[in-house]
């Protein structure tokens, strides 16, 4: 091929465009194969590999977007492959959401491939490493392959089984295939070397024999591959030019070389980057099972949990975790990033692109004495001053209105600028108003403050010039709409939920607060036709999020996130 072929100019720009991308190490090792034609003319192929027996969580996203998002840079593809080795944990109904999450964040796979699509092809291979010499069939029971297994510094002991004839392994293998054994009397392991410094290379199980139903081959087979066995076996049959998987199957490459070399397939190559770690997060599938099951949240879419359905029902977007993951990127060291990271992302997105509207979660109401008995009007406001081609609409202002309890003070602190008796404050593109007096029920408590307000201030500018030190929202009492606001926060007190104290449980860190249900909120009118996953800004307020609960008449919104950003200040900080 010559240097002015399509291809060649194809590959000239992908890499040009590159160069000017943020760069990580998969990236320049995409570059530098594509260089070399390391697999000659063939396209970049990844492939997402998940295991169908529990939802995805944010640690999942960081892997999809690595996987689908490289590929799709170089011009490559993606299969989404499911790692069904193991039946008894696996369901359908798994496997149906991580095909919602995966084309939620924004990916379409190339195809949808199991690896229970190559049982046949495995078992043909294992025949062969077994003919080869190069496998057989262990009557070891699970505890007495651990106590051969040796440790990181003493070597592993031959199991007695190891030299069995390669007729007697392929009579045994056939036999196990065919269901004669009961559940963990026998296995199929590789013979490597029970000296390797690597424990991974001391004759690693390659098939084990479980007699369960599997939710795609139901029972036709009672033996099922190992994950380290089925793995890259898979990636060669597909064709995968980088595997990409967390730092923690970095001793477990060898192996996956190992078999790829010894069957003589398609030499796919496992490359290994850094786990997310967020703060105050836990991604154990196994935790967060037990968080389910135990009900200490809501089902695995609780917007308070890590899974790609939680914090999406919480109101986080596909393109903030998207420009998450790229700005973290990847690297061969774990680490901890701090949530506030994803947070600050997350409202870079919905400060730019979602409507406002006002909504007070604590009413108060307020009389306006003055303003005429029976009128009403409008006021004009912003969709997002962000902006310019969101427009404006027309809130219904009236003589009562509801303002948030913490904007008036009855005796107000040292620098308390809000509502207090005698003090004007300025109403969000309304008027000036200044508390009169107040209402009290019988304990007490200020029920409603009574103000007047300055006609010639619409639009909230005084025609006289005179300043006010603070601007609240409101909303028309005539035209509320009412809702119920979930406040959500983080689920653990603790940055590193994973860190006990000896005898402590993970389940002593949970934030007993992570959950604030308010049932008497007041919306402006133009959130009535609101629907699920429909983003707004509260002002002065929020991010909120419409609920799946949510229904005609009986709105739920969950917060998102507050208006404050942690993590900018930290970056202006750490630029200083």
């Amino acid at each position: 091929m010559n240097s002015s072929s399509p291809e060649n100019k194809e590959a000239a720009k992908v890499q040009a465009e590159s160069a000017t991308r943020p760069s990580n190490f998969i990236r320049e090792m995409f570059i530098e194969d594509l260089k070399t034609k390391k697999y000659g003319d063939a396209v970049v192929q990844t492939r997402f590999p998940p295991e169908p027996n529990g939802y995805l969580h944010i640690g999942h996203a960081k892997a999809i977007c690595l996987d689908f998002g490289l590929a799709d840079e170089f011009g490559g593809k993606t299969n989404l492959r499911f790692d069904d080795t193991n039946p008894e944990k696996e369901e359908q109904e798994y496997v149906d959401s991580i095909q919602t999450d995966v084309r939620w964040l924004g990916f379409e796979w190339e195809r949808l491939c199991y690896a229970s699509d190559y049982f046949d092809q495995l078992f043909e291979w294992a025949v062969q490493l077994v003919k080869a010499g190069k496998a057989y069939v262990d009557d070891l029971t699970a505890d007495e392959i651990r106590q051969h297994r040796g440790t990181l510094t003493e070597p592993g002991k031959n199991s007695p089984y190891r030299e069995r004839s390669v007729e007697e392994n392929l009579d045994l293998f056939e036999r196990m295939r065919k269901g004669e054994f009961p559940d963990g009397t026998r296995v199929l392991r590789a013979k490597i070397d029970m000296a390797s410094p690597n424990l991974n290379m001391r004759d690693p199980v390659m098939y084990r024999i479980l007699h369960a139903e599997h939710h795609r081959t139901g029972d036709k087979w009672c033996i099922y591959p190992m994950y380290d066995y089925a793995h890259g076996q898979s990636d060669s049959l597909e064709k995968v030019t980088h595997s990409m998987c967390t730092l923690e199957f970095t001793d477990h490459q060898p192996l996956y070389k190992w078999y790829i070399e010894q069957l003589g397939i398609f030499p796919s190559q496992q490359i290994e980057f850094d786990r997310l770690n967020l703060t105050y997060t836990l991604l154990s599938k196994r935790k967060l099972l037990q968080l389910v099951q135990e009900k200490r949240v809501n089902g695995w879419d609780d917007p308070r949990m890590p899974t790609i359905c939680g914090i999406r029902r919480r109101g986080f977007t596909a393109e903030a975790i998207r420009n998450f993951c790229g700005a973290i990127g990847a690297s061969r060291t774990n680490g901890s990033t701090d949530i506030e990271m994803l947070e600050h992302f997350q409202r870079e997105d919905l400060n730019k692109r979602v409507p406002r509207a006002m909504a007070v979660l604590r009413p108060l109401k307020v009389v306006i004495e003055n303003y005429p008995e029976g009128q009403e009007e409008f006021v004009e406001v912003a969709n997002n001053p962000e902006d310019a081609g969101a427009g404006v609409r027309q809130v219904p202002f009236s003589r009562e209105i509801y303002i948030e309890q913490d904007d008036f003070r009855e005796v107000p602190p040292p620098k308390y600028y809000r509502l207090s008796p005698g003090k004007e404050v300025r109403l969000r593109n309304a008027y000036f108003i200044t508390a009169k007096n107040v209402v009290k029920d019988a304990a007490g408590n200020v029920v409603e403050v009574h103000c007047t307000y300055d006609p010639a201030s619409r639009g909230g500018n005084s025609p006289d010039g005179r300043k006010v030190k603070s601007t609240i929202h409101w909303v028309s009492a005539k035209h509320a709409i009412e809702a119920e606001i979930r406040i959500y926060d983080k689920l653990f007190t603790k940055a590193d939920p994973s860190q006990l104290e000896e005898g402590e449980d993970f389940m002593s860190g949970l934030n007993p607060n992570s959950l604030e249900t308010l049932m008497d909120a007041k919306l402006e009118p133009s959130l009535a036709s609101a629907k699920a996953e429909d983003h707004y800004q509260f002002e002065r307020v929020g991010y909120f999020c419409a609920d799946l609960d949510s229904k005609p008449g009986k709105l739920v919104f969950n917060r998102t996130l507050p208006l404050k950003d942690t993590w900018a200040k930290i970056e202006k900080k750490a630029g200083a």
